[in-house]
This record gives C-alpha cells, structure tokens and sequence, in this order.
C-alpha cells in the first residue's frame, strides 16, 4: 500500500495554533528598521499550513489573495471549510507539494511562507519548495521561512532519534501515536535516570525532557516524531535558497533586531568586525546558541535612502494590543531578562493606552517634551511587538474591506467555541490577523452577540453551555466542583473582561 505520508505523522492531527509571524503586515517594520524597499503583498502563499488558521485569519482579516497546500485532508478540509465561511477566496488544497508545485493555475506570489515545515520534510520535498519559490516568487518578494537551527539543537538531536526510534520499534503498533510518544518519554527518563555518560556531557537534555513532558501531545508528535527531523545551519539554508536569487534580508523576529538583550558589547563588536554579512549570521547563531530561526530573504533587495527610511518609518502604523496597565516593563532576550526603561516606555505605552492606531512619527510627537527620542520610539516598537503588545495596523480603508469577511469568520469560531477550547484566536481587520481570545471570552462575545448588556448575563450564557455538557471551569489546574464555585469564577473573569479585554476587541474590530 501507498504510504502518502512521506514519514510526516498524519494519525493525528496538529493543533489549531495561529503563528503570527506568517502575517505579512509584519514585513514593513522590519524591512524599514534593516533600511530595505519593502514589497505591497498582493498575493501570498502558505506552503504546509496544518489546520489553516494562520492561513484563514490572514485571508479574512485582509484583501490579499492567499492559496496553500497541506498534504493532511483532515486538516484540509477544516481550512477549507474556514474560507468558504468567511468568504476570503483564499484557495487551499490537500496536495502534496510536488503536486501543489506542478499546478498552473497559480499566480506568482509577492509573499511565500514556511512555519517549521521546512526542519520535518525530506530533501526530495525541500528541493520541490526551493524550486517552487525560484519559479513563483515574484521579483522583490519575500520568502518567511522559519526552521531549527543549529547549533542550538546539536545536544539534543541524538536523544531525540532515540526517542523517535522507540516510538517505532518499542511502542505498540495499533495504540496510536500519542502512546508511543508518552512511552518515549517514560524511556527518556528511565535512561538519564541511570545517569549516562551522554547526559553529563550535556546536562541541559534531562532540563528539556522535562519541559516538553508538560508540553501538547499533539505538539510533540509533530514537532519531534516524524520520519525526517533536520535542524539545519543558517549557511545550509542560505544554499538551498541560493538558485532562487534569494538573499537574507532580516530576522521576522522583533526581538532579534535588538542587539543589547541578545550580544555582549564584546560579542557585538566581534561581530562587526566580520565583513560578509552572510557568515556574521552564523556566527551570531553560536553566540546565541540558536535553536530556531524566523527569517525574511527577498529576491533582490533593495536600499532605502536615509531619508525614505525615516520618512517611511515614522508612517508606519501601531496600535497596543493589550491592557496598558498589564503591560510588564520586562524583556527576554539571549542574555535573559532585562528591565524596560519606564522613562522611555512609560511615555510611549501611556500614549497608546486608548487603543487607537498611531504612527510611529505621531508617538515621536508626543513624547518628545519627555526627552524620548525616535530612536528611543523605534527600538521601543521592535520590543513591544516582539512581546505581543504591538502590532502594525492596515489602511483604513482595507480595515474597511476587511471587516466583512472578519467578521463572518469569527462568529463560526465562536459557535465552535461552545463545544471546544481547540482554538483561541479570532481575526482582526485593524492587525490583518489573528488575536488571542480564549473560550471563556469567546463565550462571552456569543453572549453580546445575542444581546446581552451586562457582565451578569455573559455568565449565565456561559454557565449554561458549559454545565449543559457537563463541563466547568478550571482553576489554578483544579476543576471547580460546584454551580456557586463555577458562577463566582465566571462573574470575575467576565468582570475583568469588560474591564480590559473588551475595550481592546473593540478597537481591533473583533467585538
């Protein structure tokens, strides 16, 4: 029999994950920091999308014209169902990429994007992509390709193949994959149990065995379970790409573009002493001890002048995304955690904290008699988008657009929401994608929907669906056990939601 699997585990499926890198409204910051032209996305692609819903807010919550392929039908045929309900005419199949590739109905992309894919497919498909992406991508697009990385993974890579290993030979045939990923595990610690030579090589393993035991089994068995599993050097990624006339342009990671929570002063001016810009980024990843990179790599890119630079950055439009007084002044980079100027982001998130889209030229603005300058605003940007406090913010008139299809899409993810927690995101037209809002939320919308006013009756909206099933809240991991626990939990939580999350869903457009 045929296995059209090609190794990828496909008996159960990925989970309902929205990765917010894949938005192409997030390109222009970056590109316009690194002082790069960055392209208008008319077009895009998304190129193994899982269950869709990175591919599907994308779609409903712009007027960019998306196709994709996942080769699972499972998971096709939710994001199909997801386009058809929102209206997006984002067009996604269940081919396998040889066959998505060969299609000729496809137009040339402005915009490809790869989410780890790229780490869990063999070198027969990877060469299938990188042929596709020299046809398809449109001179001056831009590929996101996302992937491990080494040498950040090196350690762990040989306990990872044993894992997998066990999972095949050791674990029951017929018991499905989430038992032979829990039988790894248990395998995993019997042998640092016995304390192995290999584990005090490298003491870090047993840390990450224990992390990911608490982590989503489906997760797992994507993530590490597949037949092909390749952690690649930045230098490998450039080689592949280099026959599509791709040249890296910057990391898609905020985060990574400030150098002061990632290098030493030592490590940065080492850094820039290297004159090829190329293997400077690989020797950044040992510095860093990379595990996962997101990148951006254009075909042909091209420099902006230092006044179309500035010019375009202070256009560039932001709106904050959570509530204000939430806000922690604390940031994680490869050196650790470090503490936010509030003398700098004080200013700037105060500013901010009604929710309306500002540019960055309008915060420079009012900030500047508290002696923050647009360099301060700037790197402020970069940091508060990278801890998902930002996000950029589309034309008006697209919002506009937008809005129709937005809100088509969320009202079917809400009915979902009555019977599964699966999926905790819905689309905004003002951010061009998708914003965290969990079930209970969700169910609170469902009640506003319905025209109930006040916190008192989202509850009993809630109350209702979840007790009508059976279910309850959970607490600090604990189920609350009776009806007066359970309302009291939900009259606080719907409390705090018309406090906070409310008036941010309507500014985003979602509520």
């Amino acid at each position: 029999m045929t296995d059209w699997t090609a190794g990828y585990v496909a008996d159960i499926g990925y989970t309902f994950g929205y990765y917010t890198e894949l938005n192409p409204l997030r390109l222009k910051l970056a590109f316009l920091n690194a002082g790069l032209v960055c392209p208008e996305v008319g077009t895009a692609c998304e190129l193994g999308f899982g269950q869709g819903m990175s591919v599907n807010l994308h779609a409903a919550a712009s007027i960019t014209q998306w196709r994709g392929t996942d080769f699972n039908p499972s998971q096709a045929a939710f994001a199909q169902e997801l386009a058809a309900v929102a209206g997006s005419d984002a067009r996604l199949y269940d081919e396998a990429f040889a066959d998505f590739a060969a299609r000729d109905d496809l137009p040339d992309f402005d915009y490809i994007g790869l989410h780890g894919i790229w780490s869990w497919i063999s070198d027969d498909n990877r060469a299938v992509l990188a042929d596709f992406i020299r046809r398809k991508l449109k001179v001056g697009g831009v590929l996101y390709i996302s992937y491990n990385t080494l040498p950040g993974w090196a350690p762990f890579a040989p306990m990872r193949h044993l894992m997998t290993e066990h999972a095949e030979v050791i674990g029951a045939e017929g018991h499905g994959i989430v038992n032979r990923v829990n039988g790894a595990l248990d395998f995993a610690d019997k042998l640092l149990a016995t304390n192995p030579l290999y584990a005090r090589a490298n003491p870090q393993v047993a840390g990450r065995i224990a992390k990911i035991k608490d982590q989503n089994r489906q997760y797992l068995a994507h993530e590490y379970f597949n037949r092909d599993w390749h952690p690649m050097h930045f230098a490998t990624m450039a080689d592949w790409l280099a026959p599509a006339k791709l040249t890296f342009a910057c990391s898609a990671h905020p985060m990574d573009h400030i150098d002061a929570v990632n290098l030493t002063a030592d490590q940065q001016a080492f850094l820039a002493e290297i004159p090829d810009a190329m293997f400077r980024q690989s020797v950044r990843d040992f510095m860093v001890n990379q595990q996962f990179r997101r990148d951006y790599w254009v075909k042909g890119p091209r420099r902006l002048s230092a006044l179309d630079q500035a010019e375009a950055l202070r256009a560039q439009r932001v709106i904050l995304i959570v509530h204000r007084p939430d806000v922690s002044l604390k940031v994680s980079g490869a050196l650790g955690e470090a503490d936010m100027s509030e003398a700098v982001y004080g200013p700037i998130l105060n500013f901010l904290a009604d929710h309306k889209p500002r540019t960055l030229g309008q915060i420079e603005q009012a900030v500047k008699d508290q002696s923050v300058s647009f360099a301060q605003v700037l790197q402020a940007a970069l940091v508060l988008v990278g801890a998902g406090h930002l996000a950029a913010v589309q034309d008006d008139a697209v919002i506009g657009k937008a809005r129709k299809t937005t809100d088509k899409i969320n009202a079917h993810l809400i009915r979902k929401a009555r019977g599964s927690s699966d999926i905790n995101y819905l689309a905004s037209p003002v951010t061009g994608g998708g914003i965290m809002v969990a079930r209970v939320p969700q169910l609170f919308l469902l009640a506003l929907g319905q025209g109930k006013k006040q916190p008192t009756e989202w509850v009993q909206v809630v109350w209702q669906t979840l007790a009508g099933q059976g279910q309850g809240i959970i607490k600090g991991g604990k189920a609350l056990e009776t009806p007066e626990e359970n309302l009291a939990e939900l009259t606080a939580q719907a409390t705090a939601f018309a406090e906070k999350q409310l008036p941010i869903l309507k500014a985003l457009h979602i509520a």
